[in-house]
């Protein structure tokens, strides 16, 4: 018999105890380890540059050259107001009138919303009183009465929908696109597009409730398959945001330089053998970001150089707004000094601590409300009278809404609702003083214009300066997007 397998007979029926494909073994062994060995092959080939860019996207540790935005930007900045557990809707920004003619009614809709282990519950109008606000007449909840300030700024989307009811795959979804973990999120995308502004800064920072952060973690801000440098920087709530930026005492800056140059001289030589390992240049860069943070951002969380009244409009002189009021303040600053993305967090661990609003949700949003609005509108306020606004997107929500029901006679908490509920944009680019799309008469299900969690997405990337269709990665042999393979569709009527 021949050598080679494929000089062999390949006549089934003339194959003792032929495979189903009809090779020999060991003609089907061959074939198998001919597509093992290629797959080696398409990598070395792919960092070899011969398909035209980087199979793996190695990590240098150079200054990242961005590709060019797909259209001009309206926006240079974004910063993301995150409700973590999910705020309702028909308490916040889509009055529903006819919540009130079926107080008390049992739900018997064909709708089906909640969380499968607690009860559906009666319906429940808003204990809060709608108005319309500024000149445009938008209608906003009382509980916002700093927010409501800027209602001519304010796009309300109010038939949002997602693809989850569960707060980890919610969080996930709207900040990376998926609900399933590993993706990179929205921040990563574009620090990834933009690049940075200010070498002595990230170019991404988050900070979360001192409570704590999403159920998800740190996922929320990874950089998913992206290199790590992509990730967000994580700032600490309470007044120190950033530890040890300080040099120790006896250390002088030419020790602290030499030692940071040996210790990257060491740490090369060990990534050099491991090219495809991004966490290790993100960690060789992270050494050199911090020592030129210990000026910079020790600077920028020390809010001493703020006026009384500056600090007085943001609510740091009262215990209920004065963390989320100095992560703010803090924000204007990062975005005055070039950082691109910045995502700050209203509630942590879960249920009452978060805008989850099960067990009474009337309380609830009273407390989360109070601790936020102030701070936002304050924000709002600094950003136009520093002439950032025209060129800062500001998104406001959480992973989903809640059910215009409540769980029982007595009981005023509300369930999960991911099939309507609303979310607003303000700032550069964005047409405010409207409303776009609606839920149906309860405040169940949008039916009018919906916005996929996936098209909010494309908008943010559009005003931004992307097409989302081509600001891609390549990994796993294919062009990776924010918005993953479904068509989805701009939200034009946002847009200026």
């Amino acid at each position: 018999m021949s050598s080679n397998p494929k000089s062999e007979i390949r006549n089934p029926k003339l194959i003792p105890n032929p495979t189903p494909c009809g090779r020999t073994r060991r003609e089907a062994l061959w074939q198998i380890g001919g597509g093992f060995a290629s797959l080696a092959l398409v990598d070395l080939l792919g960092q070899e540059g011969v398909f035209g860019r980087s199979a793996a996207a190695a990590e240098t540790t150079t200054h990242h050259s961005p590709p060019t935005t797909h259209h001009s930007a309206k926006a240079k900045h974004c910063i993301f107001l995150f409700m973590n557990g999910a705020p309702s809707q028909v308490d916040t920004f889509d009055p529903k009138p006819a919540l009130a003619k079926h107080d008390g009614q049992p739900y018997c809709g064909k709708v089906k919303v909640g969380s499968n282990d607690r009860p559906v519950g009666y319906l429940m109008p808003s204990p809060f009183k709608f108005h319309k606000r500024g000149q445009s007449g938008l209608e906003v909840s009382d509980l916002f009465p700093h927010t409501s300030e800027h209602a001519d700024d304010l796009c309300v989307l109010r038939a949002m929908y997602t693809d989850t009811a569960a707060h980890s795959s919610g969080c996930l979804q709207l900040n990376t696109g998926s609900p399933l973990t590993g993706k990179p999120s929205l921040g990563s995308w574009l620090s990834y597009g933009l690049g940075s502004l200010n070498d002595n800064l990230p170019s991404y920072v988050v900070m979360t409730d001192p409570r704590g952060g999403p159920i998800a973690g740190a996922p929320n801000w990874g950089a998913g398959y992206m290199p790590a440098r992509y990730q967000g920087t994580l700032f600490r709530s309470g007044a120190s945001p950033l530890l040890d930026l300080a040099t120790p005492a006896g250390v002088s800056p030419q020790t602290q330089r030499r030692s940071l140059d040996l210790l990257k001289d060491l740490n090369e030589q060990h990534a050099a053998a491991r090219p495809q390992e991004t966490e290790l240049a993100a960690r060789i860069l992270s050494y050199e970001l911090a020592y030129r943070m210990q000026t910079a951002a020790a600077e920028i969380v020390d809010l001493s150089g703020e006026d009384a009244k500056t600090l007085d409009m943001y609510g740091l002189n009262e215990d209920r707004t004065a963390d989320f009021g100095r992560k703010c303040l803090i924000t204007r600053r990062l975005i005055e000094r070039g950082v691109r993305f910045v995502q700050l967090y209203s509630g942590g661990g879960h249920i009452e601590a978060t805008w989850d609003g099960h067990n009474d949700c009337i309380t609830n949003h009273k407390t989360h409300a109070g601790e936020t609005d102030r701070p936002i509108g304050a924000l709002m306020t600094d950003l136009k009278r520093r002439g950032l606004w025209d060129q800062t997107l500001l998104v406001w929500g959480g992973e989903f809404g809640r059910t215009p029901t409540s769980e029982g006679v007595g009981k005023p908490g509300r369930d999960h609702n991911w099939l309507g509920f609303s979310m607003w944009l303000a700032g550069a680019g964005v047409r405010g003083g409207q409303a776009v799309g609606a839920t149906d008469e309860l405040g169940f299900e949008g039916v009018e214009d919906r916005c996929h969690v996936s098209e909010l997405h494309a908008t943010i990337l559009h005003l931004m300066g992307f097409d989302h269709r081509h600001l891609t990665f390549f990994y796993n042999g294919l062009d990776q997007r924010l918005t993953g393979v479904v068509e989805r569709q701009i939200m034009r009527q946002v847009l200026s």
